[in-house]
């Protein structure tokens, strides 16, 4: 089998770069080692930043997002009992976010590939990354139990952290980066409607908190709870007792119960791996990095990897000069840290370490009290929030 871009993993990152590349007249094949079924299913991030919004509806992906996604023109944050809104269009002139699931997006994606693109394959696992060095790599996989080979010009690894195509960059030419945090998210979906109409972001002595959607019938919430917990430790009521005790404010405000149809813990970490880039093998998306959810930021990078490969190889092919192409991991590595460090530093903002001393938590609040108080840094929170350019 032979393609010119050989895309490894089916997540939004993978079906959205063969949206691109099918949309610029480039072929390729997708190779995803779980089922439909599985990616379709699979619960993943939920905010989408202006810049996705307008790469999904450039890419012919955006109309039942434009019909059911959630158009968020602000967060609000809580400390101390207080409440501040943040308005993004006010602050970043007009930029806001979407509420539309990760699940979502790649159904639009899957079934768009499945009607017009090239090759999608399910349960094709990728085995190895080889010859990356040379202008022909090659991808190994395993599919209906026979290995078979894809010969490509180009390798896009979109296989995540666990995936095979980092294993393709040598050890001797890679740094990597990565910072754990000694607590993790406990989420919960239900099925009650909101109690707020926007996210909100609250920061507690007992640890945060953060109120999100998936659509107006069902809530997202989580709670900081420590690294290692077993999300079957906490019951329902637990839960929703501690949601009221950390979004508690002195308003009169109140928290709507319903019934918790899925618990889950999901770790706190930031990683990046440099480069980005080894000869005609480019990661994206978690293969290359990942960013703690508080700056929701993961799905929004893949995008922008994807989008940076896809132009510098349309421009490759309109004017035969590589340099985008070469400048890949350095253009993606621009936008990578900005969101590393936009996540880190929302994540400390919001999050009290197990250890933290009361000079700590002071700090926290008089960093909140800036924000809510200074335009110029409520409008740094803002333009972070709704997204780094593509550029």
């Amino acid at each position: 089998m032979r393609t010119t871009v050989g895309i490894v993993g089916a997540g939004p990152a993978g079906l959205l770069l063969a949206r691109l590349l099918h949309n610029a007249g480039v072929d390729s094949v997708v190779l995803e080692s779980r089922d439909r079924a599985y990616v379709e299913q699979r619960q993943r991030a939920g905010i989408l930043e202006q810049g996705t919004v307008d790469v999904l509806r450039a890419a012919g992906a955006g109309e039942r997002m434009d019909r059911e996604g959630l158009r968020h023109d602000g967060i609000e944050l809580r400390f101390d009992r207080r409440r501040h809104r943040v308005d993004f269009p006010a602050l970043t002139g007009g930029r806001s976010v979407t509420v539309y699931a990760q699940t979502e997006v790649c159904k639009d994606l899957i079934a768009l590939q499945l009607k017009e693109g090239g090759p999608l394959l399910f349960e094709a696992e990728a085995l190895a990354v080889e010859d990356a060095d040379t202008d022909r790599p090659r991808v190994r996989f395993r599919h209906q139990g026979v290995e078979d080979v894809l010969e490509c010009d180009y390798v896009v690894g979109c296989d995540g952290f666990w995936g095979v195509a980092r294993k393709a960059v040598p050890a001797e030419t890679s740094r990597t980066f990565e910072r754990s945090y000694p607590f993790g998210w406990l989420g919960v979906l239900a099925d009650v409607p909101p109690s707020h109409d926007e996210l909100v972001y609250a920061r507690h002595d007992r640890g945060f908190a953060l109120l999100s959607m998936r659509s107006p019938s069902v809530s997202r919430l989580y709670l900081q709870v420590p690294e290692g917990t077993d999300a079957e430790s906490w019951s329902d009521e637990e839960i929703w007792d501690e949601l009221e005790r950390r979004f508690a404010t002195d308003d009169g405000w109140r928290l709507e119960r319903g019934p918790i149809t899925q618990k889950s813990v999901t770790p706190m970490r930031s990683y990046v791996h440099e480069p980005m880039r080894h000869g005609r093998l480019f990661l994206a998306g978690d293969a290359a990095h990942i960013v703690p959810p508080t700056g929701a930021k993961g799905l929004n990078l893949a995008v922008g990897d994807v989008v940076t490969f896809a132009r510098a190889l349309t421009h490759r092919r309109e004017t035969g000069s590589s340099a985008l192409l070469d400048a890949y991991s350095a253009t993606c590595l621009r936008r990578v840290w900005q969101a590393e460090r936009f996540s880190y530093d929302m994540t400390t903002l919001l999050h009290p370490a197990p250890d933290a001393d009361p000079f700590e938590g002071r700090l926290q609040l008089a960093r909140l009290e800036r924000i809510t108080s200074s335009r110029a840094a409520e409008t740094d929170l803002a333009e972070g929030y709704t997204g780094f350019s593509f550029e």
